[in-house]
């Protein structure tokens, strides 16, 4: 019965797969063909075109900027809604479901749909972009934190209770200093994220170095394009590891 039930998920996966390659249009022939491009692309874009340096540090601040901001007020959306979507420190059953729900919609929805959709209310620049990041990282930050609330020891939180203290006690002083770690680390992780997301949100007109580099790749100006890889490369790099060092510090 056991080698049965194995075939008949081995099978399935197969299918599934099969479906997946099908729709997707998976063509190893075609990307075969088209290496020899890709690899003449690659050389014509050495040496990196580094020209105009100043507007390209501008528009990787545009996108830490974006980043950052976004991510923070995610954060602050997330707050409330970590707390309704946890199943220990709601206080209705209904608000539980429906915070789970909301969380689901944000995190369903991408930042680059969000932006997009935000370039038509308030217009082409990063702004836009900040609005799309920020409620994209609220569903995620509330998501990872509303879990992180929930595994927390009960014990602090028992005490509390028991001492008569009102809910948000209980919430600032119990349960917040043992998940204040791994709420800083989890914000930190998509602050990270929303950094490499940034990087092409200027492809909807949301500022940030993704925008040069559509404008440089629809005009085949690999050299700039090759450029602006090396900028986002360094960028990321510093990012992760500034996030790095203060995930240790908090652990």
């Amino acid at each position: 019965m056991g080698a049965l039930r194995f075939t008949a998920i081995l099978l399935a996966v197969g299918a599934f797969y099969a479906f997946c390659i099908a729709f997707a249009d998976v063509d190893l022939w075609r990307l075969w063909k088209g290496l020899p491009r890709l690899a003449a692309w690659t050389a014509r874009a050495w040496p990196p075109n580094f020209e105009d340096f100043s507007t390209l540090l501008q528009r990787a601040a545009e996108t830490i900027a974006m980043a950052s901001l976004g991510t923070t007020i995610g954060a602050l959306i997330a707050v409330p809604l970590c707390l309704f979507a946890a199943a220990n420190t709601t206080p209705d059953a209904v608000l539980h479901v429906a915070a789970r729900g909301l969380l689901n919609i944000l995190r369903g929805i991408d930042s680059f749909v969000f932006a997009l959709l935000f370039v038509a209310a308030v217009g082409l620049g990063p702004f836009a972009g900040v609005l799309g990041i920020a409620l994209h990282s609220a569903g995620s930050v509330a998501k990872l934190w509303s879990e992180s609330i929930e595994t927390v020891e009960r014990g602090p939180v028992e005490a509390a209770t028991m001492s008569g203290a009102g809910r948000l006690k209980i919430i600032t002083h119990a349960l917040l200093p043992d998940v204040l770690p791994a709420l800083a680390s989890s914000m930190l992780y998509i602050w990270e994220f929303n950094l490499r997301a940034s990087t092409v949100l200027g492809i909807v007109g949301a500022g940030g170095i993704g925008q040069e580099l559509k404008s440089s790749i629809d005009l085949l100006d690999f050299p700039r394009v090759f450029a602006i890889l090396l900028i986002v490369l360094a960028m990321v790099t510093f990012v992760d590891q500034v996030s790095a060092m203060v995930r240790r510090h908090l652990a």
